[in-house]
């Protein structure tokens, strides 16, 4: 299934794509698409139903975040090897681990909003994970049955406040307001194959700078929801994001950063597609 939240801001309604590729209006069914609609139990419920009985919604007006009040937006670092060699640095032995701000989560073709003071605005397309029930200390055999499905995340990244501003974190970089599109969709994992075998790509200004593939990741989903259960319960909501392939601004040579009036298209193979224009704060 592909679940998602239409409508405008702060009035966003549940809804449900079917094969068709039209929205329908899930609000019959469930309240929302948040982390108490995710369980096993809600999902074959929502499976169960004639997607062809719900209304069409004719306009949806917006993609709103696929999934609603997310707990944690918890992002790994340098989890592609050939992105970690363009960054010049060596591939972890561990994963790196940081959060965005929640406040960071927009839909998925809204404004991307340049911080004032910025100089360095960067890109990346990533897989996120959406956890579907709690999971603490889980093994990685097991940690599949923990997620609820996956979806396109933009992690947009500062790289002046991530990297060059004192502080020796990245978080400052990483959760500006408008920094963590999500969606369209939430893609139920019984859609997805394979998550270590899907193509993704970034586009600006309609020259493609990221084409790559989630079977370069050094971290595959299992590991990383096993992994970090180690250190924090995992909640349903809450969401992964992967980490990117090579071809980010920082990556190129000489780099290349975002400015207002940028486009950027991004999408990962059977998952959707995001657009957003920069604007100035």
């Amino acid at each position: 299934m592909k679940l998602l939240r239409y409508g405008l801001i702060g009035q966003e309604r549940p809804g449900i794509l079917d094969k068709q590729g039209n929205v329908r209006d899930l609000s019959s069914v469930i309240a929302d698409v948040n982390g108490s609609t995710l369980s096993d139990e809600s999902l074959r419920k929502i499976a169960a139903i004639d997607i062809n009985s719900l209304a069409v919604v004719a306009d949806p007006v917006r993609f709103g975040p696929c999934i609603n009040n997310v707990g944690k937006f918890i992002c790994i670092g340098l989890n592609y090897a050939d992105h970690a060699a363009e960054s010049g640095v060596s591939v972890p032995s561990e994963p790196v681990v940081f959060m965005k701000a929640t406040s960071a989560i927009v839909g998925a073709n809204d404004n991307v909003i340049k911080p004032r003071n910025s100089t360095k605005l960067d890109w990346e397309v990533e897989l996120g994970i959406i956890i579907g029930k709690h999971a603490s200390y889980v093994s990685e055999t097991d940690a599949m049955n923990y997620i609820a499905g996956y979806c396109v995340i933009n992690d947009v990244s500062e790289r002046n406040f991530q990297l060059e501003r004192p502080g020796g974190q990245w978080d400052k970089g990483k959760g500006c307001d408008s920094f963590g599109p999500i969606g369209p969709y939430v893609v139920t994992k019984d859609e997805v194959k394979d998550p270590l075998d899907l193509n993704l790509w970034l586009k600006v200004n309609n020259k493609t700078y990221q084409n790559g593939s989630t079977k370069h990741m050094v971290f595959g989903p299992a590991f990383l929801v096993h992994y970090l259960s180690q250190f924090m319960s995992l909640q349903p909501g809450d969401v992964i994001s992967t980490g990117t392939p090579p071809g980010v601004g920082l990556g190129q040579k000489p780099p290349i950063y975002l400015n207002a009036g940028d486009v950027i298209e991004l999408g990962i193979e059977g998952m959707g597609t995001q657009k957003q224009i920069v604007i100035q704060a």
